[in-house]
């Protein structure tokens, strides 16, 4: 009895060894891989949702404006009003030639990644999908695509990263609320925003320039040496004039615009501008319209025409009574 009690024992205690093993080099796995290939800042709707409170800035600017420094257009078109409780259409259009190829994290050349981040008025939120007509879900595409900016803020969605040749335009299902219900919710006119990127960021978040940049000379000088490093990036030597070297370190993807022996001044450019994406924002508006006011102004239309209708009929009555009244 013993003996059967202590081989299962052990069996039992070779297995959790076993499984603490895996786990540990799965995690060893994970952590090495990340240090020895960063992920690229691919998905960039994300790292405003990591850093600000709000997606606009107390000035009015996306907060995507701060790593995405190329500026291209983003369109925005939404109903120009909408009744409570109801499923409407805000589709976003970040239009850019699908032919271009944007720098990859490793220097490689790859297609563009898009994405969205939609503010709404208090109140308005994605659709669920139950309340989504099926004629709009073939525009939309999968719901899963949409988050909200966070728990307490339904109203701003996030959208991305997603690929550019597909998503160029972005359908957002959007449900209106009822004043009826919510009573903080009040009838009238609201501003829209909406910021659309395409392509990678030239600055990451903790402030590093990407390879996706241009590269400019810390010191003025001449260029000693131009050095192809291991991970096919460059090492620039520059001579300053006093003496002193300098080295500057250019990532794999930028192609070099200056050569060995070339007078260079600090702040010039060693590389071209890799870049071939951008930000864009842009504002709009949508009206809540009340039911109840839309039938009180047809109503009052109504009312005005066929008031003017009898006066012109009066008119007309006392122009003949006139003209009978002159024949005597």
């Amino acid at each position: 009895m013993r003996a059967n009690l202590w081989t299962r024992f052990l069996s039992s205690s070779r297995q959790i060894a076993l499984r603490i093993s895996l786990l540990a080099l799965v995690t060893a796995s994970f952590l090495t891989c990340n240090a020895a290939f960063p992920q690229s800042a691919a998905a960039y709707p994300f790292w405003a949702q990591q850093n600000y409170d709000s997606p606009r800035e107390a000035t009015g600017r996306i907060v995507c404006a701060n790593c995405h420094l190329g500026a291209m257009p983003t369109e925005i078109e939404v109903p120009q009003s909408v009744r409570p409780d109801s499923v409407f259409k805000a589709v976003v259009n970040i239009p850019y030639d699908l032919s271009t190829q944007q720098v990859q994290a490793d220097g490689s050349k790859g297609p563009l990644n898009v994405g969205a981040v939609l503010m709404l008025p208090e109140g308005f939120k994605i659709a669920p999908e139950d309340r989504i007509p099926e004629e709009m879900k073939e525009e939309v595409g999968p719901s899963y695509l949409f988050q909200t900016y966070s728990e307490e803020q339904e109203n701003i969605l996030l959208v991305g990263p997603l690929p550019g040749d597909q998503y160029q335009e972005i359908v957002f299902p959007v449900l209106s609320p009822d004043p009826g219900a919510d009573k903080s919710v009040h009838f009238g006119k609201y501003s829209v925003h909406v910021g659309g990127n395409r392509g990678r960021g030239q600055v990451y978040p903790t402030g590093e320039q990407s390879n996706n940049s241009v590269y400019k000379a810390s010191a003025a000088g001449t260029v000693a040496d131009v050095a192809k490093s291991d991970d096919g990036g460059y090492s620039v030597t520059i001579n300053t004039e006093d003496g002193k070297s300098v080295v500057d370190s250019i990532p794999p993807g930028p192609a070099l615009t200056i050569a060995q022996g070339d007078a260079i001044a600090a702040g010039a450019s060693l590389t071209e501008n890799p870049n071939v994406g951008g930000f864009g924002q842009v504002d709009g508006e949508i009206v809540l319209q009340s039911p109840t006011r839309v039938k009180g102004l047809i109503a009052f239309v109504a009312a005005i025409m066929l008031s003017q209708t009898f006066l012109v009929i009066k008119k007309k009555q006392v122009e003949k009574v006139q003209e009978a009244e002159m024949s005597f």
